[in-house]
């Protein structure tokens, strides 16, 4: 993963998902919220993974 555009993309969308996501709680239905909400959860922790990984490879 030297790519960084791509991880910064994904770091953006998926950082968008979740602000839209709490943005808009109460317009969604009950059964697509909890996975729309599960499915944030996982990219936002990728996201913060994938973020410290670059940055300790940028060292090297």
């Amino acid at each position: 993963m030297t790519d960084s555009g791509s991880i910064i993309t994904f770091v953006l969308v998926s950082f968008c998902l979740a602000i839209i996501l709490i943005m808009k709680k109460d317009s969604l239905p009950a059964q697509m919220k909890r996975y729309l909400a599960l499915l944030a959860i996982v990219m936002v922790s990728l996201s913060f993974v994938l973020i410290l990984i670059s940055f300790f490879g940028a060292g090297k």
